[in-house]
């Protein structure tokens, strides 16, 4: 469909003469600009064998019908509408084009398309596909619109694209608001598409129209800054004729821009051979086999790695367990589904960002759309793209573990030295040199109560101020396993990574007079010019560490069959709310004028005035999250096109601060497409609390206006109303309902999908991270914790896995022996 007709098909209100833009650029698709990448690239074009070479994007496929395609441009002009110039007064140019632009007219509709018809892989993907094909039909749009389609003059049934404005957004409010809950995931899952795509869609200059109304600048400036630095560099270099030998100067240049790993990498866009050969400098016995035209299979694979130990997952997990083996002697090949973006290498782009550097592009949920979830998927995994945080595991929790689970591991001398010894490898530290605008407002409501707060120990140093982290590191001082453990792997010469590359099925075989299993690695995918071929990496000893939402479905495949793998399954759930500090040209205006609130280090302050750390152990821990105007967008409750382009423009000084709940409910993964997961009434009330202290922190703060995030869209400006008015306001919106899909709750931390334990008929590890069921099977990730933790998780993973990595040095020692 092209842009006329969708622009006919959507608002109506929206006047071709009506998008005043100050630049004209084609708009591209989410996730495919690589400007700066190309701009830094050799000049001679060719890289090294095992560098990954720069593909064309591969063409999305739209699978929407013209009918759908109808209800969806309508849809979208409906949550972003063209405002009328009446009813917008403002002198600024980029303000008014803002709202005069409809979700039509930036192209989201087409952008959308794409995205649900390639990337979404949701459950429950059918039912959004079956109601854009009903809402395309006058019975359809009546059964879920009701008298809102119906007029007095003939055709009397309209389907929804034929309705006015006015008409779509009552419907879209009712089903905001619906007792049914298939109509209030409809609304949230458009809402959601539509707003996320709306707002980090980029054209060719790396620009969307609406930032510079909302005061958004897009990518870190100094990114901008250091890439150029980077590109004069090399420019001067061949106008001087500089010998084109290498020196340490460049390979200093050359890891600034393609990150501390490059030179570790293997990558998969090559013929079979190369790969072969590149594997081989690396120290690896590899075997290919002639297959004549056969496809090759498990049995008969393509290509045979073997190596002492091989490691599914790069992350905290994943990445220490390399790091140690490696510098332990071992040989290790790291296996790992994302791709590798570091330093001058990453874009800092929310969209893109979330398609390379996040499982699923970001765009995953609970079945039911209860809770929105992001999991890293990347080299560096969760550690690559999370806030820093770095906060060892509670001594309450430790007990709990020891006392309750019966796992001596966690009050062990061991433990501790494990704890020590990562949080040195990062850096652990919790200085600040100057806080961020959330942590400022959090910190100072906190003192202004009298709450509890208390600065959170980083993995980055104290001058490191940097509200991009959530993409990347820009400058290597976030310290993830890819620039710690996994550089050790690389420096060691006795390993290797592999990124885009997605294990299929851990290997195993039966000894003999044996019961039980035993690993024998791991079977891989290699697709070249449309040829598919099965890889197996053949090694003494298999780690998996995917993740608490992969590592699940890859057991499976696997044919374990231990019943808690994918039970147990934790996801610390989150709710927020916001507080609004406008800018003005007092000089006691604070936060500072300058401050934005997407800036600063992410996660400097915490307040465990809830924690109930000294008591029960679960309740909430009251932080800051990073939030950039795609993740903004989706949270912030819709209740007109225009009410939400007032709530955008109030971005970049709009506060959030949010609880986060050690949950007891417990639910299921079997895939990341398909997570079950239903609060219990402890966690319900734990938030409930959380939320009640955090408006109060807002409002001592000095915010002018606060919110949560229910569909009603309630807020109150402080500074006009009563003490009662305040109470009473504070008091209905911490008691709202959680469970009803009315509040977007959260998770950025997955754990105990298959958790440690003493006994194969509660779990599915023991304690030195072993599977059960399978002899040499370890597990490394935050799928083996016994319970949810109530912090941060980065250290306990580490952590834990760095014991684990302790048992399979000393069973790699005994099979060397």
């Amino acid at each position: 469909m092209n842009r006329k007709s969708m622009e006919n098909n959507g608002e109506s209100h929206s006047r071709s003469g009506s998008f005043r833009m100050a630049k004209v650029h084609t708009v591209l698709e989410l996730g495919t600009v690589h400007t700066h990448t190309s701009l830094l690239l050799d000049g001679d074009g060719d890289g090294d064998v095992g560098e990954e070479r720069e593909k064309h994007p591969k063409p999305l496929t739209n699978s929407l019908s013209p009918r759908q395609m109808k209800s969806l441009v309508a849809l979208c002009d409906t949550i972003i509408p063209s405002i009328d110039d009446n009813l917008v007064r403002s002198s600024d140019e980029s303000v008014a084009n803002f709202y005069n632009t409809s979700a039509s007219m930036a192209g989201t509709p087409h952008h959308l398309e794409k995205v649900i018809s390639e990337k979404l892989k949701h459950s429950s993907t059918w039912l959004l596909l079956v109601t854009l094909w009903l809402l395309s039909t006058w019975f359809g749009t009546f059964i879920l619109c009701g008298m809102a389609s119906v007029s007095s003059k003939f055709p009397f049934f309209h389907s929804y694209p034929e309705m006015s404005l006015l008409k779509r957004q009552r419907a879209m409010q009712s089903w905001s608001l619906s007792y049914l809950p298939p109509l209030k995931m409809f609304f949230r899952t458009i809402k959601l598409l539509t707003l996320l795509v709306f707002f980090t869609q980029v054209d060719e200059a790396e620009e969307n129209p609406s930032w510079k109304a909302i005061g958004y600048c897009g990518p870190d400036p100094e990114l901008k800054a250091q890439l150029k630095n980077h590109f004069l560099r090399r420019t001067l270099k061949e106008e001087e004729h500089e010998k084109k030998d290498k020196d340490d100067d460049d390979d200093d240049e050359e890891e600034e821009f393609r990150g501390p790993l490059h030179k570790g990498l293997v990558h998969l866009n090559y013929p079979i051979d190369i790969i072969k050969n590149s594997l081989r400098r690396f120290g690896f016995s590899v075997s290919t086999t002639s297959k004549r035209n056969k496809a090759s299979n498990m049995s008969s694979p393509s290509l045979v790695v073997q190596c002492d130990a091989v490691v599914v997952g790069s992350g905290s997990g994943g990445g220490v367990v390399a790091g140690v083996l490696a510098n332990a002697g071992y040989k290790v090949l790291v296996l790992e589904k994302g791709s590798y973006c570091a330093r001058n290498n990453l874009s800092l782009l929310e969209g893109p960002s979330m398609d390379k550097m996040y499982l699923s592009n970001g765009l995953v949920a609970t079945k039911d759309m209860s809770v929105l979830i992001l999991a890293g998927s990347t080299v560096g995994g969760g550690s690559a793209v999370n806030w820093s945080a770095s906060i060892r595991t509670p001594e309450h929790v430790c007990k709990e573990w020891c006392d309750r689970h019966e796992l001596e591991l966690f009050e062990s001398k061991l433990y501790k030295e494990a704890m020590d010894a990562v949080c040195d490898k990062m850096g652990v530290q919790s200085e600040i040199q100057e806080e961020g605008f959330n942590n400022e407002v959090l910190r100072r409501g906190c003192l202004e109560m009298g709450y509890q707060v208390c600065n959170i120990p980083r993995n980055a140093s104290s001058d490191h101020y940097c509200g991009w982290c959530c993409m990347g590191c820009k400058n290597g001082k976030k310290k993830s396993t890819s620039e710690t453990w996994l550089v050790d792997l690389v420096k060691s010469g006795n390993g290797a990574i592999i990124p885009s590359c997605e294990a299929i099925q851990v290997l195993q075989k039966r000894k003999k007079g044996s019961e039980r299993k035993t690993a024998r690695g791991v079977a891989f995918a290699i697709e070249y010019k449309g040829k598919k071929e099965i890889c197996v990496v053949e090694s003494k000893v298999t780690i998996v560490a995917c993740g608490a939402l992969s590592t699940p479905a890859l057991l499976k495949k696997s044919g374990l069959k231990n019943e808690n793998i994918g039970k147990n399954l934790h996801l610390h759930p989150v709710a927020m709310a916001w507080g609004h500090f406008p800018d003005s040209s007092s000089p006691n205006v604070w936060p500072e004028k300058h401050k934005k609130s997407y800036e600063g280090g992410i996660m400097t302050a915490m307040s465990t005035v809830v924690a109930q750390f000294d008591k029960t152990g679960y309740g909430a821990v009251i932080q800051t999250p990073a939030l950039h105007p795609g993740m903004f967008s989706i949270l912030m409750p819709w209740t007109s096109g225009k009410d939400m382009k007032d709530r955008m423009l109030k971005f970049s000084r709009t506060a959030h601060v949010f609880a986060l709940a050690r949950d007891q409910a417990s639910g299921t993964v079997s895939s990341p497409s398909l997570i079950n997961y239903q609060l219990k009434d402890v966690d319900k009330e734990n938030l409930a609390t959380g939320i009640e202290k955090v408006l109060r922190i807002l409002a001592a703060a000095g915010a002018e206006e606060i919110g949560t995030h229910n569909n009603k869209g309630r807020s109150i400006n402080v500074k006009q109303v009563s003490y009662h008015e305040f109470e009473k306001f504070v008091k209905e919106e911490s008691s709202v309902s959680l469970t009803d899909l009315t509040t977007p709750l959260c998770s950025a931390h997955q754990m105990g999908s298959c958790k440690m334990g003493t006994n194969p008929s509660n779990s599915v590890v023991n304690q030195m991270g072993e599977t059960w069921e399978v002899e040499g099977l370890y597990l490394a990730d935050t799928s083996v914790f016994p319970t949810a933790l109530g912090v941060n998780p980065m250290v306990t993973v580490q952590a834990i896995a760095y014991c684990t990595a302790q048992s399979v040095v000393e069973v790699l020692r005994r099979k060397r022996n």
